[in-house]
């Protein structure tokens, strides 16, 4: 009998920490790479500083994929520790296959009320078998043989990964991977599972690349030479990456002693006409606030990534979640109005990223780009992303002939900025408010006239069609933002007849409010259904406030701690599109 291929393959790697769970998951996603796949993997840790529980999530695909499947196919657990804080992030089906070790101890209850196919492999016996051998390696070999990964390939990436731990470890775990390929292949059963089609554009260029590297990136394509900042999860990533990228490109980071002075000290830099950025999570962001209503009112151009994570306070670190909204758009004391922009997936972090640099740049003020931990520690196979060269940046002074008015009012509410040292060029930079010179001002007048060209600047930019990803036409409108695109795009894609009856508004630039732009996007509507990852429904309240939206009205918000899968929002979608 022919077997239909699938085309997409899902697969889950838990353990303890320190065995070897998420290096077995890249190196299973390098591979698959290797093989013309698409793929994204995404982490999942326990609430430890050091060691507890840890869980990657592979999906092996032969299109590109921003999303965990419907399903999981395979659970390869190299131990049990504590797999119930992961059971909702695991879809496991009668079809679905568990994979463990004898030395594992009996498959807990929870697992086994799933009642999925299970196989247990020696992985723990054939790894004591080699000098130096892991049962990570060997657990490798046995998914590599699940998914059809050619075994050339496998060597070849495991290989790559091991390489930096010396030759004794590469020997050690090609012969675990050996051991695990031939254990694997010994089983029955197991060839139920069919490996995902490569696409026939396989050699197209493809990244490797997780979401805090995009980010990372496109910051400094974008023109930054300065970051400062303190580590903090899910964020760290990025200061990681510019801390070896900026010193190539002639820039520097720093790492300050608290978010305090991260932010402060971008700003310093910024004022001396260099761009710079900053990232953060949700705690590090509210220490920032005041800092950044500084920016504001001095109109020092800055950027803050805020990786968002659960929350309140320390909250979920290691779980996705979109509830920084309401302190990035309204989190600023007084009237201070400023960027903030959300990339729509992995691969958009590097352009939003950069495009953020450019408004800052061109806007002089402070923009705050919201990524989280699923987009920002979520690692994809892609094509290459898009990057975007702008032509403008920041207008500057060449020249000062007489007094120099600092925040000049202009027709377009940008005023040239003097870089110290500028003969001519001195004026003051502080959080009081100021006449055009720059001079400290109590007055109501000049008050006024500064708060209209910091808003006014903002709202008669021109931000093209980058605002929002529009897609499918229709009655019926999603209106969404951030990470929850990628699930929503593929349920629509797996209901085929749905793209000619829903229309998909993916917003990109939060703030300023575009009300002109998505009245005409959502023309002819009649319902609205709002999705997002908050348990309080941020995004629908911050649109009933700023927008006019018409016809009826739905939220459809789910909490951090899981991640969106296609088939929940193909059933919110169904039933409220009929």
């Amino acid at each position: 009998m022919t077997r239909q291929l699938r085309q997409s393959v899902s697969i889950i790697i838990a353990g303890s920490g320190g065995s070897g769970v998420m290096s077995t998951g890249t190196m299973l996603l390098d591979a698959a790479a290797r093989a013309g796949w698409y793929g994204l993997m995404t982490r999942s840790y326990g609430p430890q500083i050091r060691g507890g529980e840890a869980m990657a999530m592979i999906r092996l695909a032969a299109r590109p994929v921003e999303c965990p499947a419907d399903r999981d196919d395979v659970l390869l657990a190299l131990d049990w520790r504590n797999i119930e804080r992961f059971l909702p992030e695991v879809a496991l089906s009668a079809d679905s296959l568990i994979v463990s070790d004898p030395k594992a101890g009996d498959v807990p209850e929870a697992i086994e009320a799933l009642n999925a196919n299970q196989q247990q492999i020696p992985m723990t016996r054939l790894a004591k078998e080699i000098p130096g051998g892991r049962t990570n390696m060997v657990a490798l070999g046995v998914l590599a043989t699940l998914v059809g990964i050619p075994p050339a390939l496998m060597v070849a990436a495991a290989t790559q990964g091991l390489q930096k731990r010396g030759s004794k470890a590469v020997e050690a775990g090609l012969a675990g991977l050996g051991a695990g390929l031939d254990a694997a292949a010994q089983l029955p059963g197991l060839a139920g599972l069919t490996p995902p089609v490569a696409p026939a554009d396989a050699g197209n260029e493809r990244w490797s690349i997780t979401g805090n590297e995009a980010a990372a990136c496109g910051a400094v394509h974008g023109g930054i030479r300065y970051a400062a900042g303190y580590p903090i999860t899910p964020a760290t990533e990025i200061l990681e990456w510019l801390a070896s990228a900026l010193p190539r490109v002639g820039g520097v980071l720093v790492q300050a002693e608290d978010e305090l002075a991260s932010v402060t000290q971008i700003i310093g830099a910024s004022f001396g006409g260099v761009p710079a950025l900053t990232a953060t999570s949700g705690p590090g962001l509210a220490l920032m606030t005041e800092s950044i209503g500084l920016a504001v009112a001095a109109e020092v151009p800055i950027v803050v990534v805020d990786v968002m994570r659960g929350g309140p306070s320390t909250g979920i670190p290691t779980r996705s979640e979109q509830t920084d909204l309401n302190i990035a758009i309204h989190g600023l004391h007084g009237d201070a109005p400023h960027l903030v922009l959300a990339p729509l997936s992995v691969a958009d972090c590097l352009f939003t990223t950069q495009w953020a640099v450019h408004l800052a740049e061109s806007l002089q003020t402070p923009a705050i780009v919201l990524s989280d931990q699923f987009l920002g520690q979520t690692r994809v196979i892609a094509d290459r992303p898009v990057s975007v060269e702008f032509k403008t940046g920041r207008n500057t002074v060449s020249g000062v002939n007489g007094e120099y008015n600092r925040y000049a009012l202009t027709d377009s509410s940008v005023s040239p900025m003097a870089i110290p040292g500028l003969a001519g060029g001195q004026y003051t930079a502080d959080g009081l408010e100021h006449s055009e010179r720059g001079v400290p001002s109590t007055s109501a007048c000049d008050h006024t006239a500064q708060l209209d060209k910091r808003l006014g600047k903002l709202e008669q930019y021109d931000y093209g069609d980058d605002w929002a990803e529009i897609e499918g036409e229709g009655s019926t409108a999603i209106v969404t933002w951030g990470s929850t695109t990628g699930a929503i795009r593929e349920a629509l894609e797996q209901s085929g007849d749905w793209q000619s009856k829903i229309r998909l508004i993916a917003i990109r630039l939060l703030a300023p409010a575009r009300p002109q732009h998505l009245a005409a996007a959502l023309e002819g509507v009649e319902r609205i259904l709002v999705v997002e990852q908050s348990h309080s429904g941020q995004f629908h309240e911050y649109l009933r406030a700023r927008y006019d939206l018409p016809g009826e009205v739905k939220s459809f918000s789910q909490s951090g701690g899981a991640t969106l899968r296609p088939d929940t929002l193909r059933d919110e979608i169904g039933s409220w599109s009929r």
